[in-house]
């Protein structure tokens, strides 16, 4: 075992403030990506405010390039080639319209170091080899207005849809940088061979439409389809470089009516082919997509094309007392008791149901078409299985979706037939069961076990019953069923799979049905939960070999900290491989090697990206050096506490110091907290400006954190909610830490409910802020998630609300936790912010609780920022948000001066029109 080095920073003499600027500006990493070979990596470097930029580091370290103002990057398969998008300035952002903005792009050749760069873009791709890059850019407005002015005789100019034009593609080889240029490209792909690459290419005012072929070897160009009145839709490219499939529809039809054909031609023999059946059609949104060994071409159909109807008009005096044209222009939307979906949810939907289609197969040697899904049973589960698919079917389960929750009826469809065979009667939707790579097994969780469904005896069998372990979730703290804890992979021949419990990593045998313990049950022992981790990403589900070396990520729910460890499958026994005191993150891996990439983090020390492989990751190099950032600035340091709390149980929460801490001395303390929060001991801050308090901020300015965990009762989500956190904020203050007459409470959403209900049941809080709270369950549960459309009642009786019951059945149990019915017990001053178009809880709820305290005469203010969502959005709002919470706090924790906003409010106003 290895120790893994940690850069500790000690304070600075002269350190400097933290500034909300300095947050503003300070750069967070994003996802990394990697190369296939695992020689070159890239990642943005992104501030909350203003632009970012693009690192690119070679994995030995000898290379390093930025691309400034670059965002998103790829790399090519060999590293050689990193492509970043550009997006317009932040200053663009903030004073033209979004008609105006375009994006750039930037390729660098790590080679030479030279970056080319390339504007008005709509997307760009490599291809699989990395030896090509399509660069597709967007419409060229003056291009088109000349178009316009030299064609306007044409009739046909005029009508042609969006969805019709197309626009410029460059496709270079990288190596020699010779181009191939195509106009009007509405679609393009690339086999993943790397041998051919496909455009469709739509010119409606000219009547030409044509599938162009470009051979990638030797960039010569041909038409494979080229056709005067059918526009060309989607297209797709066989991997193995044999086959084209498109669709093709009448352009003198719209778009919406559009009738359209599939077609496969066989590039090498020019053999075309059209599968089609009566019973089913295609419509614009209908998707092509070979299976990986290229057999059969994947299409979405539908019964038939329907359009959306059309409203009558008002046409001459006749028709303005037409009692027909009259109603049909009436704003009416019909709720009834037996919609399988309430109105809200099914208008949230209609975009996405207009848009839905229903999977169908096409064998390309038996020349044969087959419908898998259909409005009984509409979704299919892509995958690779050349027999089976899993299919799934919500429509029985629509209208409960209300109020028990998401289930779903599970089906095997045959391939070859379309035959459904059902497996699984109202399972959660969260527990879909997954098909082996031989798809002969289906492996599932049901009921706190384990099960696998034999295809050929279509029989399940539980694989977890004999062992004295639970498999369903411990801290299942909901009135529904614990779910499991997941599945690892498959081995590649579908003869086991990996699967876990809280702790351990179990491999089970698929045709014995016989287990064990991977980490031969030192996970339950230590403490540790240990997951599979660094497995290849790839365009099917990863599976593992018999005899692989795996690498764990080991979770220490005793010292919260990650380390790595190494597990061979089919062996029982784990090897530690660090000895981190840190949180470990597993960011990438090479397609082609065992290069890996990770981060490691504290609250003190920030997650920079690491090189490493598989065999040997206490060996890692660092390629980002970003912690430099926080070094600029004092920081303070993160402690793990444990007490019993009101119960008699073992309690965790985490404490963050000042910066500036002294020991012996008391300091105002910020509360933060939603369920489990112990599990970010060792996260670094979210450096960003937000509707949270940040930390890094708040411990810089002489705040103390406390994060607690919450565990909650069913019923009595409020006071549970109450008793975790009175006895941790005694416990700190037990410690000397607090001072019993500074201490705030801020949470939002789940936890704003809990703040707000906190203020009527204990006096130990000097102030409050509560984000979007509910304030009164009797209302909010039948309130609208207006995000999704769905009633609210499904999380009082089966989820995050917890009562378990429904409204009229336990009419009592809303009452005694809701904080409206309480506020005449409120003696800490509360603060409430909303956005006023919340999408996950009526700010109506808000009012409520604003209201009661106005009424019953306590300190209250309400923060309404208009046009805002569940979580701020507009920079703006959230950083004056920022700024009042902290001089709330301030006021009522410091003893600072009220500004005038809290003092005396501030009348409505309207700003000057230009």
């Amino acid at each position: 075992m290895v120790m893994l080095s940690l850069s500790f920073s000690t304070s600075l003499l002269y350190a400097q403030p933290l500034t909300l600027t300095d947050i503003m500006r300070f750069n967070t990493l994003q996802q990394p990506v990697i190369a296939d070979n695992g020689r070159m990596m890239a990642v943005e470097a992104k501030p909350d405010r203003g632009e970012s930029y693009v690192i690119v580091k070679s994995i030995d370290g000898s290379q390093r390039f930025n691309i400034a103002n670059g965002t998103k990057p790829k790399v090519n398969a060999n590293g050689r080639f990193v492509m970043a998008t550009i997006p317009a300035s932040l200053l663009e952002q903030e004073t033209k319209k979004k008609s105006e903005l375009t994006q750039g792009l930037v390729l660098l050749d790590t080679k030479t170091g030279q970056q080319q760069t390339f504007i008005n873009i709509k997307s760009a791709q490599f291809n699989d080899n990395g030896e090509y890059i399509a660069v597709w850019f967007k419409e060229d407005k003056t291009t088109d207005e000349d178009a316009k002015s030299t064609e306007s005789d044409s009739p046909k100019s005029d009508t042609i849809e969006e969805g019709d034009k197309g626009t410029r593609l460059s496709l270079i080889h990288l190596a020699s940088n010779k181009t191939v240029q195509l106009t009007d490209v509405t679609q393009f792909a690339f086999d993943e061979s790397g041998f051919n690459f496909v455009a469709a290419v739509n010119r409606p005012i000219q009547q030409q439409h044509q599938v162009v072929l470009v051979n990638l070897t030797h960039q010569t160009q041909r038409d494979l389809y080229s056709a005067s009145e059918n526009q060309i839709g989607e297209l797709a490219l066989s991997n193995d470089g044999r086959y084209v499939g498109f669709t093709t529809g009448k352009l003198s039809q719209k778009r919406d009516a559009r009738q359209y054909q599939l077609h496969i031609i066989n590039i090498s023999s020019g053999k075309h082919r059209q599968p089609s059946s009566e019973e089913w059609t295609l419509n614009q949104y209908a998707t092509v997509m070979f299976s990986r060994d290229s057999e059969r071409l994947y299409v979405g159909r539908v019964p038939q094309v329907v359009s959306p109807q059309k409203q009558l008009k008002y046409t001459d005096d006749n028709s303005l007392f037409d009692v027909n044209v009259i109603t049909d222009n009436k704003n009416l939307r019909i709720w009834h008791g037996d919609d399988a979906k309430i109105k809200p949810h099914e208008i949230k939907e209609y975009q996405n149901e207009l848009k839905r289609t229903y999977l169908a197969v096409y064998h390309i040697d038996a020349d044969r078409i087959i419908q898998l899904a259909d409005k009984d049973v509409p979704t299919v589960h892509y995958g690779e299985q050349a027999r089976y698919l899993v299919a799934t079917s919500d429509v029985p389960y629509q209208k409960m979706i209300t109020w028990a929750g998401f289930y779903q009826d599970v089906y095997l469809v045959d391939l070859n037939t379309g035959r459904k065979i059902l497996v699984l009667a109202q399972q959660p939707s969260d527990a879909i069961p997954t098909l082996s790579p031989n798809a002969r097994f289906l492996r599932y969780y049901q009921q706190g076990n384990v099960h696998i469904y034999d295809i050929a005896q279509a029989r399940s069998f539980n694989l977890t019953e004999q062992y004295a372990v639970p498999f369903a979730d411990e801290d299942h703290d909901y009135p529904s069923s614990a779910p499991g804890y997941g599945f690892g992979p498959w081995l590649d021949d579908g003869s086991g799979f990996i699967s876990y419990d809280k702790y351990d990593v179990w491999q089970f045998n698929t045709t014995s049905h016989s287990g064990f313990m991977l980490s031969n049950g030192e996970g339950r022992k230590q403490g540790i939960e240990y997951r599979v981790k660094g497995l290849i990403k790839d365009k099917q589900p990863a599976t593992v070999k018999a005899d692989q070396t795996l690498l764990l990520r080991g979770y220490s729910h005793r010292t919260k900290a990650d380390d790595f460890y190494e597990v061979k499958v089919g062996v029982a026994g784990v090897k530690k491989l660090t000895d981190s005191q840190s949180k470990l993150t597993v960011l990438a891996r090479a397609k082609q090697s065992d290069e890996i990439l990770y981060s490691k983090q504290r609250f003190d020390l920030y997650p920079d990206v690491y090189a490493a492989t598989l065999q040997d990751v206490n060996n890692a190099k660092p390629l980002t050096s970003l912690d430099k950032q926080r070094q600029a600035y004092s920081w303070g340091k993160s402690e793990l506490v444990q007490w019993t709390d009101a119960d008699g149980n073992t309690a965790d929460g985490v404490l963050i110091k000042p910066s500036d801490y002294q020991e012996g001395k008391r300091y105002p303390v910020m509360v933060y907290y939603y369920r489990f929060m112990s599990d970010r001991l060792h996260a670094f801050p979210d450096m960003k400006i937000n509707h949270r308090p940040n930390f890094a901020w708040y411990t810089n300015n002489g705040y103390a954190i406390f994060l607690p965990d919450i565990r909650f009762e069913i019923g009595y989500p409020g006071i549970s909610a109450v008793k975790s956190l009175t006895s941790g904020v005694q416990k700190i203050i037990d410690m000397g830490i607090a001072d019993p007459k500074k201490i705030g409470l801020h949470g939002h959403s789940w936890s704003g409910y809990q703040t707000a209900f906190a203020v009527t049941q204990t006096n130990m809080f000097a102030a409050a802020v509560s984000g979007a709270p509910v304030s009164n369950m009797t209302s909010a549960y039948s309130g609208i998630r207006h995000g999704s459309g769905l009633a609210r009642q499904f999380q009082y009786e089966t989820g995050q609300s917890r009562i378990g019951e429904s409204l009229f059945k336990a009419p009592q149990k809303y009452i005694e936790n809701s904080p409206v019915f309480y506020v005449e017990r409120i003696q800490t001053p509360m603060m409430i912010m909303f956005g006023d178009i919340d999408d996950a809880v009526p700010w109506e709820q808000g009012v409520e609780m604003y209201l009661a305290m106005r009424r019953a005469g306590k300190d209250v203010v309400f923060l309404q920022y208009e046009g805002e969502p569940h979580h701020l959005k507009k920079y703006p709002n959230k950083l004056d948000y920022t700024i009042k919470m902290r001089e709330y706090f301030d006021h009522y924790l410091l003893g600072k001066p009220a500004p005038l906003w809290l003092e005396k409010g501030e009348p409505y106003h309207e700003f000057a029109k230009d």
